[in-house]
Parts: structure tokens; sequence; C-alpha cells
């Protein structure tokens, strides 16, 4: 058996990384996670499971990262620390660990107001800062938060979430910074279209060294058309659309093909760009499309390692 994770070992070896996402259903149908597995198992080197995303009740993570490791599908588990307090989140990492899961994911969450259950009580017992921290202690130091000791080992690479379009836009590096400092491994970015200003965010992570201290995946969304392009642009938290992705979506003939596209030529510039160490591709309810971006973008064949 190869020492730490699939992704860990592209990374680290310095390949150009490719990871997507599935989201889980609204259900207990675990032929739709299956599905999702197989349409991307051969282009992707790891996948995500979303953790109740955008505040909706859907199959946990765990089970979801479960049924792809069954089918030789390496997953990331997402865990968002506005469902579970410090105990009910360092048992899910116990769990996952002795199931074999060894790429976490950790978030804040979406606020549930946004969701389908808006009463239900955030707890927020820890950040998401905080919960990369525990599990750096749980893997290194072999303690709980309370400083108790675990038994056997908690082999995890730890990946963070960053946004580098958020405002004030001069804090996103000191706040990558933070996540780095508290032990995340990976970071998957928010979605990029603006690339000029991802660049510009790229630069000052590169100037502070710290490209060299944590692997940075650039966040992709495929966009289908242009009414989805508008929904991003104007009501989408977090993610920066300009102008001129909108206009060349209402102008398409054909907007699939255009927004497939616009998606190449961003892959394009990111696979060159200083820093950048993959790519992470969230096909939200288009998963199909995933192994058709990564092979025009000249990422096929995935890499054996």
């Amino acid at each position: 058996m190869k020492a730490g994770t699939r992704l860990e070992r592209i990374l680290t070896s310095g390949q150009f990384a490719v990871t997507a996402e599935a989201g889980p259903p609204k259900g207990t149908g675990a032929e739709v996670i299956r599905k999702k597995g197989e349409l991307l198992r051969h282009c992707c080197d790891a996948v995500n499971v979303t953790d109740n995303q955008t505040a909706i009740v859907r199959m946990s993570s765990l089970a979801g990262c479960l049924l792809l490791k069954e089918q030789g599908v390496e997953p990331v588990m997402q865990m968002v620390v506005r469902d579970r307090n410090r105990l009910a989140l360092q048992s899910d990492v116990l769990g996952a660990v002795a199931l074999g899961i060894g790429n976490i994911l950790c978030l804040s969450g979406d606020h549930q107001k946004f969701g389908n259950h808006p009463g239900a009580k955030g707890v927020f017992d820890i950040d998401s800062i905080q919960l990369v921290r525990t599990l750096k202690m749980m893997r290194d130091e072999k303690k709980f938060i309370a400083g108790e000791d675990i038994s056997g080992e908690v082999p995890v690479f730890i990946g963070a979430a960053a946004n580098p379009f958020a405002d004030p836009f001069e804090y996103r590096v000191s706040r990558l910074a933070k996540k780095i400092k508290a032990g995340a491994d990976f970071i998957q970015t928010q979605a990029v279209y603006d690339v000029d200003k991802f660049a510009r965010w790229m630069e000052m992570v590169t100037a502070r060294g710290l490209d060299k201290q944590v692997h940075i995946m650039a966040g992709i969304i495929p966009i289908r058309s242009a009414g989805m392009a508008r929904y991003m642009r104007d009501s989408v938290p977090g993610v920066y659309v300009p102008d001129e992705v909108v206009t060349r979506m209402e102008n398409a003939a054909n907007p699939k093909e255009e927004g497939v596209r616009i998606i190449l030529e961003i892959i394009e510039q990111l696979k060159d760009m200083p820093g950048v160490h993959g790519i992470h591709i969230m096909a939200v309810g288009w998963e199909d499309i995933v192994p058709q971006v990564v092979e025009k973008s000249g990422l096929m064949p995935r890499p054996v390692v």
C-alpha cells in the first residue's frame, strides 16, 4: 500500500491535479452516487462529496464517500461546522479514517437560512480554521481537542476552501495564510471566471511563498446557460462572474458549447499560472460534462501514482 491518498501523491509529486464534485441525493438512492462515480472515475484524481450543500438536507457526505470508495473512486469528504459540535466532528473524522477515507475538506457551510430548513439551529461550535487545526492535531499529535490521546493513527490529507474574490480583496491572502498555519495541506478555491483578478491573488500568494506550503487547486464551474451565468453573477455569494462572460453566454447560438469553451479558455490559463497545482470542477447537476472538459483541456489520461 502506497503512503498517503492518491490526491496527496499526485500533488506532492508536482503533477497537475484534477478533482470534481458529486452531490449526494435528497434521498437514499445509492445509485445516484455510483452513477456520478462511474462518470468521474477516469478523469479525476479524487471526487468531493458535498455536506448538506447550500444548507439542503442530503445523504451524508460520509455515506457518499464510502459508496465511491467501494467503486474504487477516491473520495474527498467535505465537513461543515454549521451542523455539528466538536464531539460529532471528531467522531466523524475517526469514522471516516476507519472506513479508509483519507481526504477531508473543512468548510464553514452556507447559512441555514438559504436552505430548506431555515429554522435549523446553526452550531458553529468551532470555525473552519479551528477544524483544520483539530484535524492536524488529531493526525500529528494523536490528540483530541480536549487533549486526550487517540488510539490509532489518523492519516488525513487536510483541505480548506479559499475565496480569492471576496472583499476586502487585500485580506484574502492573510486568511489563506491562517488556514495554512492551522494545517491545511490543499486548498480548493471558489470558481474562477475573472482570471486577471485570480492572477493578482496568486501573485500575492507566491510573493509570500505560500504556494510552497500548500497545494492550491482553482475552482471551475461550467456554465450551461445565460440564465445560470446571470444567476451566479447576481445571486450567488462569493462567486464573481464578469459581465463579458454573461454577454458571451447571452449571444451564443449554442450556450452549452459556449459555456464549455469559456471554461476551457480559463483552464488553459490556469495550467500555466505559477503556484496553481490543479483544478477542482464543480459541475452541479452536469457531471457528464466533466470528462469532456478534462479531455479537451489535455489533462487525460490521469497519472498513475
